[in-house]
C-alpha cells in the first residue's frame, strides 16, 4: 500500500495522493446533514453519498434535569395515589353524612345541608374515576388522557371548593335558621309528617331532650291540641326510659326537661366544620396535580414535535 498523505485547502477542499494517484472530496455543509462529493482527476462529480444526520446536538429530553418526562411521571405517579386517597376520604364522608345524619334533613328548612353532601359525593366519584385515568394516561405516555385528567381534575377542585364553602357559609346560618323554624317544625309538623316525626323522636331519643327548647312547648303543638296524643302530655321519645304511653306524666323523673336545639346545632355545626374543612382542605391539593400534568403533556408535545 502507498502513502496515505492528506493536505485540507481554504475552501474545504480535500486533496489526498493515495497509491500515485491525486484525488479530492468537497465538503457541502448543509443544516443537520452534510454531502460528500467524490472529485476525480478531472474535477467531475461521481457519486454523491450522504453520510446522515448529525445528531450529536441533539439532548436526550426525557431522562436529564428535574423536569424530564420519567421524573415528571414518576412524580405524578405519587400525587395520584394521594390524589386517589383525598377522594376515598371524601367519599367516605359524603356517605356517612347521607346515612347516618341524612334523616335531620327534614328538620331543616334549607337544602343547603344535603347539597353539600351530595356535591361532596359526586366530587369523591369523579376522583376515583380520574384516578384511573391518569395511571391509563401516564403508562400510555397518551397526552388526550392526561389533558382529560387535567380537566377532571380542575371539575373536582371546584366542586370540593364549592361544597367546602357553602358548609362554612351555612355553619355561620344554622343557629338563626334554627331558632326560627325548629320550634315550629316540631309544633306544626308532628305526627303530620312521617319524616319529620321520624326524626323528631330520633332526635328526642338521641340527645335525651324533650321539645324544641323546652318540654312545655309541646302543650301548644297541633299533636297535643287535636287529641292524637290521647293523655300524653309529651310524645313517648321524651322519656327516659322509653315505652308506649310513657308520656303522659311530665315528671321531672319520668322526662328529660332540656330541649333539643342547642344539642342540635352544636352537632349541625361540627359536622358542617368537617365537610368545610374536607371540601376546601383537599381540594388545594387538586392544583399541584393540574401543574403536574399541564408540565407533563407540554414535555411529551415538546419530544413529539422534535423527532
Amino acid at each position: 500500500m502507498g502513502q496515505h498523505v492528506a493536505k485540507i485547502g481554504v475552501q474545504g477542499r480535500v486533496l489526498t495522493k493515495f497509491a500515485g494517484v491525486q484525488r479530492g472530496v468537497t465538503c457541502v455543509m448543509l443544516p443537520k446533514t452534510f454531502h460528500m462529493h467524490r472529485i476525480g482527476r478531472r474535477g467531475g462529480t461521481r457519486d454523491p453519498q450522504l453520510l446522515g444526520p448529525d445528531t450529536s446536538y441533539r439532548k436526550a429530553p426525557r431522562d436529564r434535569g428535574c423536569c424530564s418526562i420519567n421524573f415528571l411521571k414518576y412524580v405524578l405517579f405519587i400525587f395520584n395515589f394521594i390524589f386517589l386517597l383525598g377522594g376515598c376520604a371524601v367519599l367516605g364522608v359524603a356517605i356517612w353524612t347521607l346515612t347516618e345524619k341524612h334523616h335531620y334533613v327534614s328538620l331543616l328548612t334549607t337544602t343547603t345541608y344535603a347539597s353539600v353532601a351530595y356535591i361532596l359525593l359526586l366530587a369523591g366519584i369523579v376522583v376515583i374515576f380520574a384516578a384511573l385515568l391518569a395511571c391509563c394516561a401516564i403508562l400510555k405516555e397518551d397526552r388526550c388522557s392526561l389533558l382529560v385528567y387535567t380537566f377532571l381534575l380542575l371539575l373536582v377542585f371546584l366542586l370540593e371548593a364549592v361544597g367546602g364553602v357553602l358548609a362554612y357559609v351555612y355553619e355561620e346560618q344554622v343557629m338563626a335558621e334554627l331558632s326560627h323554624t325548629l320550634t315550629q317544625t316540631f309544633n306544626e309538623n308532628y305526627m303530620m309528617e312521617p319524616e319529620v316525626t321520624r326524626a323528631v323522636d330520633m332526635m328526642q331519643r338521641e340527645y335525651h331532650c324533650c321539645g324544641a327548647l323546652t318540654f312545655s312547648q309541646w302543650r301548644d303543638s297541633r299533636w297535643l291540641q287535636e287529641g292524637q296524643g290521647i293523655n300524653n302530655t309529651v310524645p313517648d321519645s321524651c322519656c327516659k326510659t322509653p315505652s308506649p304511653y310513657c308520656g303522659v306524666s311530665d315528671h321531672p323523673s319520668n322526662i328529660w326537661y332540656n330541649g333539643c336545639i342547642h344539642q342540635f346545632e352544636e352537632e349541625l355545626g361540627s359536622h358542617l366544620v368537617v365537610l368545610g374543612a374536607v371540601g376546601c382542605g383537599i381540594s388545594l391539593v387538586q392544583v399541584f396535580g393540574m401543574i403536574l400534568s399541564c408540565c407533563l403533556y407540554i414535555k411529551l408535545k415538546d419530544v413529539d414535535d422534535e423527532y
